[in-house]
């Protein structure tokens, strides 16, 4: 991804998608990536064994499912997620808007076997 440094990247324009998923990266800031993530259906169970993962709502309202509960964030509302932690998101609703702040080099691993 070209660094958008000194460029204004406007995330409402940005989040105009017919997509199911769409996780765009927006901005790179030292060794951690910025991406714009929209979604109209849940993202399946994974974890990140070399990242942890935080989520800032922009629109809509988000699910995080965990393992043993589920966190709804909203609009201007963050939550980390530690490195290791199997978990998946969904929106609440027709469509939500977050970026996703992680390590560049992320890896994703999907979990078999867990709760739809």
């Amino acid at each position: 991804m070209d660094n958008n440094n000194l460029t204004v990247i406007d995330i409402a324009q940005t989040a105009v998608t017919n997509n199911v998923y769409t996780n765009i990266p927006v901005a790179v800031v030292n060794d951690h990536v910025v991406r714009m993530s929209v979604m109209t259906e849940p993202y399946f169970w994974h974890l990140h064994p070399d990242s942890d993962e935080s989520f800032l709502i922009i629109e809509g309202s988000v699910f995080i499912d965990l393992e043993d509960r589920t966190v709804e964030l909203f609009p201007n509302q963050l939550f980390t997620i530690p490195k290791n932690v199997i978990h998946r998101t969904r929106p609440n609703g027709n469509r939500s808007v977050n970026l996703t702040f992680e390590s560049q080099n992320l890896t994703t691993v999907k979990v078999e076997g867990l709760r739809d």
